[in-house]
């Protein structure tokens, strides 16, 4: 059977403490408490600053040795430069990122939800990913004109996947475009969780998925109320 990982976006939220965390939880023992609960996290704050190579090897150092790290590349590469002149800010997300080692899963890219596509761009863009063959690289587009069958064509050429953003105002289209997904919960249709009739629909998109034989990363988005703690169980849970 397919590999499944089911986390969150991110660990440190002061909302946390009390409702997942103990209340007076040292930082440090944060990480590690998580680990025992979720096989995998999605790093978010390296989009607003990439940290540097020692804490993506302390991070390593906190965690067992099967865990999973995805991470979230810098919005200076895709916010600021819109993917031009790709190969210096890709090696530095590169050289610190392995300080993951063999932790160290899906590195994604998240649009700007303003950008339009820009098929040439991306195109010129792609070759900056071969000199790192066998990571894992997901693309998460928020404008609805990146979903066509060029791109897909595009991200299939690279074994890349077309992440899945679910949320009722973010574009979608359930496919593959590798043998794995990337999947990421913003919000559910009626509010910041989901009800057991979303992750049901979402679970039985997942047991097709890992039918097929592609591996699915999936990831509750940081939230006000701890949602994404209790939905990320709730849908391992119908998974089993």
């Amino acid at each position: 059977m397919a590999a499944l990982w089911i986390g969150t976006s991110g660990w440190v939220y002061k909302h946390w403490m009390g409702i997942f965390y103990p209340e007076r939880m040292p930082g440090e023992e944060q990480l590690p408490f998580f680990a025992q609960h979720f096989p995998t996290v999605e790093v978010n704050f390296s989009f607003y600053r990439l940290p540097e190579r020692p804490v993506f090897e302390t991070w390593w150092r906190q965690t067992p040795p099967d865990y999973l790290f995805a991470v979230k590349a810098s919005r200076y590469l895709t916010h600021m430069k819109k993917l031009k002149e790709p190969e210096e800010p890709m090696a530095r997300l590169m050289e610190r990122a392995t300080g993951l080692e063999e932790k160290l899963g899906p590195i994604l890219f998240q649009f700007p939800h303003t950008w339009h596509a820009n098929i040439e761009r991306l195109a010129a863009f792609m070759p900056a990913l071969a000199p790192y063959q066998g990571q894992r690289f997901a693309f998460e587009f928020r404008h609805q004109s990146w979903l066509v069958p060029e791109v897909y064509a595009l991200l299939e050429q690279a074994g890349a996947a077309l992440c899945l953003p679910v949320h009722p105002q973010v574009p979608l289209e359930v496919r593959l475009t590798a043998p794995w997904t990337y999947i990421r919960f913003h919000g559910g249709r009626w509010n910041t969780g989901y009800s057991d009739e979303e992750l049901a629909e979402w679970a039985t998109h997942i047991r097709r998925f890992r039918s097929e034989g592609a591996d699915v990363y999936a990831y509750f988005n940081n939230d006000p109320g701890g949602h994404a703690i209790w939905d990320g169980r709730r849908l391992r849970d119908m998974l089993g």
